[in-house]
């Protein structure tokens, strides 16, 4: 079944990729959302006190994980699997459709790795500027910096020293 979804979302993707326009810039960076894959990086309060050492208030991150697996036992808020996701590439967890439909200023997708759920979140966004890293297809952000994941304070540094430069904050 999990090879079957993959497959599916992977046609989805594909053909949601071919047609996808990038947004326009937002004005201001107020409202943030933090898209991460806690398999690879688990320190998602690291990017929540970067974030907001870098002026953005609290109250205006939003943070969504993925995992690959979720044990029945384990209650984890604002986190997905792919079991979360239909077959038709819907999103099952009211948590999950709420962060793609809210229009954060900037979308920032922390993971370096093209996981499915991962793509299929940033791609069905509606943020109005997408961050990420530059191992991911570049069609999905509308800005990429090249550095480890692990570099969390370095890559939220240099994303405002740019967005200084752009007068967006």
């Amino acid at each position: 079944m999990k090879f079957i979804k993959n497959f599916g979302l992977k046609k989805i993707i594909k053909k949601s990729l071919a047609k996808y326009q990038a947004g326009v810039m937002p004005d201001a960076v107020t409202t943030v959302g933090v898209l991460t894959d806690e398999h690879y990086f688990k320190y998602r309060t690291a990017i929540v006190k970067e974030l907001i050492k870098h002026g953005i208030a609290e109250k205006n991150i939003e943070v969504l994980s993925f995992r690959d697996h979720i044990s029945s036992k384990e209650v984890i808020k604002d986190c997905y699997t792919l079991a979360d996701i239909s077959l038709n590439g819907t999103f099952k967890k009211e948590e999950v459709t709420a962060f793609v439909h809210k229009r954060f200023d900037m979308l920032i997708s922390y993971y370096e790795d093209e996981k499915l759920p991962l793509v299929a979140v940033t791609l069905k966004s509606k943020a109005k500027f997408k961050v990420g890293f530059s191992t991911v297809d570049s069609r999905l952000n509308d800005f990429t910096i090249t550095i480890a994941a692990q570099k969390h304070e370095v890559f939220i540094s240099e994303l405002f020293k740019y967005l200084k430069i752009l007068n967006k904050i």
